[in-house]
């Protein structure tokens, strides 16, 4: 269980620095989110339990319907910043 939070923090980290400087990567993200929900939500609504591999754990399927929800809010949030949002230029200072 500690290599899997071990390796959870990990990948959570460079996720995080990739979202943070690049905008392509936020397209990406957006894309696989999307999927990722549809791919939970599919499974919420055909009540198939998930085994987690490695693990005696099972996720439910009322936790792939919580996960698919949290799944399309980063999805929608992935698609504003990547895709919408236009970036600020390099040289401009925000404003305070």
């Amino acid at each position: 269980m500690a290599f899997y939070i071990a390796l959870a923090i990990i990948v959570a980290t460079g996720t995080i620095i990739f979202i943070v400087k690049s905008r392509e990567f936020r397209k990406f993200l957006a894309g696989a989110f999307f999927v990722s929900s549809g791919i939970q939500f599919y499974l919420f609504l055909a009540k198939v339990s998930v085994p987690l591999l490695g693990t005696s754990f099972v996720l439910t399927p009322e936790l792939n319907g919580i996960r698919s929800i949290i799944h399309f809010i980063f999805c929608i949030l992935c698609f504003y910043f990547g895709f919408v949002k236009k970036p600020r230029s390099q040289g401009e200072m925000p404003i305070t």
